[in-house]
């Protein structure tokens, strides 16, 4: 019997990417091997590419990227009209981590369709230990360097 490939998150990271839509293009690719309730923590500076990453994500999803904006004044944006679900969650103005919980975090966490978190090491000590955490980080004015990992001080029960 032939052996069949099968590609996994590890086998697409660490990527540098050179445009935006290579950068959602990545998103989408990802999205096709996530399982429902998968959940990814997204760490990057401002403008670092996670947003774009999400709108891949939507789009290998069967949303509508354009509808895909960062959430940063609600904290929480529901995509539902795809295949499955996206949860798309921006923790930058949660104060603490508890008041992330309030807002219904773990019933989205635990349902079947995708959560993406930006700003994740706000409230990495909340976060499911299924959670897939990539780095985004600027290279050059167009390219982002995706990696696969927490940083450092965002690990849960990592010292603040």
């Amino acid at each position: 019997m032939p052996e069949t490939t099968r590609n996994t998150i590890q086998d697409l990271l660490p990527r540098t990417t050179d445009s935006v839509e290579a950068t959602m293009a990545l998103g989408a690719r990802i999205a096709n091997m996530l399982a429902p309730g998968a959940v990814l923590a997204l760490y990057g500076d401002l403008g670092s590419g996670k947003t774009h990453f999400v709108k891949g994500i939507a789009k290998g999803l069967g949303l509508a990227p354009a509808e895909v904006r960062s959430p940063t004044f609600t904290i929480l944006a529901v995509h539902d009209e795809g295949e499955r679900p996206l949860y798309h969650f921006d923790a930058y103005r949660v104060q603490t981590p508890d008041e992330f919980v309030e807002l219904g975090f773990e019933e989205y966490v635990h349902g079947e369709g995708i959560t993406c978190i930006e700003w994740a090491d706000r409230i990495a000590d909340r976060l499911p230990p299924h959670t897939v955490h990539l780095q985004f980080h600027h290279v050059a004015p167009s390219e982002r360097r995706i990696t696969l990992g927490a940083p450092d001080d965002a690990s849960p029960g990592a010292d603040r």
